[in-house]
């Protein structure tokens, strides 16, 4: 069920008389989704897999989740990022809308999970992360986990890692949590020495699941709305694609042609995915529930003030706080807004000009 454009298989053994295939794991894209507790060791986490700066040093916390996709040591990765577990400047129910756009973001479901924390600064609430995990998306997700640990300094290697499992014991208790699976990482994230530990680390994770990702029935869900939203979308698009190919085959003919239309086909399946992971009728039902449990949490809340007033005080505040409570609850359609600026925006295409002139050189003459 790995996803990936091209995908090369091999034959592993037969059983029963049942050949078994499974997918070449170096041509598969490995889907990570990196969770914080607390601060910014997840950003700085998902730099150092990059080695790009996709987060200012200073990120502390976001407000919607995201996915970057890059390469580590050779091999492609997608890494998905969301609020820290801890964040306080984030609302229950958006931080509910977020925790299902990561799940969309990484369908059918992660290879791993990141669990990063800084190695110097461990807090009561990091020892209880595995807690949340665990309840957030079910027990399994732990033999999916390796703790990432934040280092600042000149030795980060086998070395650092061998005295801590030594004489760190608050880390060796932290870590077998996870059961004992951990690797330590550079803050600074033009460091690449440790790559090729840390890939070697996820393949060795990932084999000894049988090449499995996680999944669970919110997973599945997640997925299931992920394509019915591509599928609404694709429908939606239907009359642009049609032009779009009329304008293809006046300007190419053969080969060109189906290559023009490929790369047509693939960037708009692409721009589709992207917007679906990031919009679909799953996140709009979190979202019109936080908005309604802030109207009338509001609404109490006001009344209840507002009786001090008497009866018109408590219909006066009662008004006035729902309307607080649903902003609040509302907000997380702004969040949306801006997720979607950061994807490919919808844009309608003229292809008698833009998009031919854009994309495409020049036909054959």
């Amino acid at each position: 069920r790995s996803r990936g454009p091209t995908v090369q298989w091999k034959r592993e053994r037969k059983v029963s008389n049942v050949i078994l295939f499974y997918p070449n794991s170096s041509a598969v894209e490995l889907r990570l989704m990196v969770v914080g507790s607390s601060g910014p060791s997840q950003f700085l986490l998902t730099n150092a897999i990059l080695g790009r700066q996709e987060f200012p040093k200073d990120t502390n916390s976001i407000s919607c989740s995201s996915k970057k996709t890059g390469e580590l040591a050779g091999r492609r990765v997608a890494v998905v990022n969301g609020p820290n577990i801890y964040d306080k400047d984030i609302s229950p129910s958006k931080r509910e809308m977020e925790l299902r756009r990561a799940k969309c973001l990484s369908i059918p479901g992660p290879h791993a999970f990141l669990v990063a924390f800084d190695m110097e600064d461990i807090s009561p609430n990091d020892m209880n992360t595995a807690r949340l995990l665990k309840k957030r998306f079910g027990k399994r997700c732990l033999k999916h986990c390796i703790v990432m640990l934040a280092y600042d300094g000149p030795q980060v290697g086998p070395e650092l890692e061998n005295r801590l499992k030594k004489t760190a014991w608050h880390l060796r208790e932290l870590v077998e949590k996870y059961e004992g699976r951990f690797h330590i990482f550079n803050k600074k994230w033009r460091d690449r020495s440790r790559d090729r530990d840390l890939l070697q680390k996820l393949e060795c994770l990932n084999a000894s699941l049988g090449g499995a990702f996680f999944s669970s029935s919110t997973f599945q869900k997640a997925e299931e709305r992920v394509k019915k939203e591509e599928k609404r979308l694709r429908k939606q698009r239907n009359t642009e694609t049609e032009r779009a190919w009329t304008e293809l085959e006046k300007q190419y003919i053969e080969e060109d042609l189906h290559h023009k239309r490929d790369t047509y086909t693939n960037s708009l399946s692409a721009e589709i995915r992207a917007r679906a992971e990031m919009d679909n009728s799953w996140l709009r039902t979190s979202l019109a529930r936080g908005l309604g449990t802030g109207l009338v949490v509001g609404a109490i809340l006001g009344a209840l003030v507002g009786s001090i007033e008497g009866p018109w005080g408590m219909v006066l505040y009662g008004v006035i706080g729902g309307a607080v409570g649903g902003s609040g609850g509302g907000t997380a359609q702004v969040a949306i807004e801006r997720m979607e600026n950061r994807v490919a925006p919808y844009a309608r295409l003229n292809f008698n000009s833009i998009f031919i002139n854009r994309f495409f050189s020049a036909p054959r003459t």
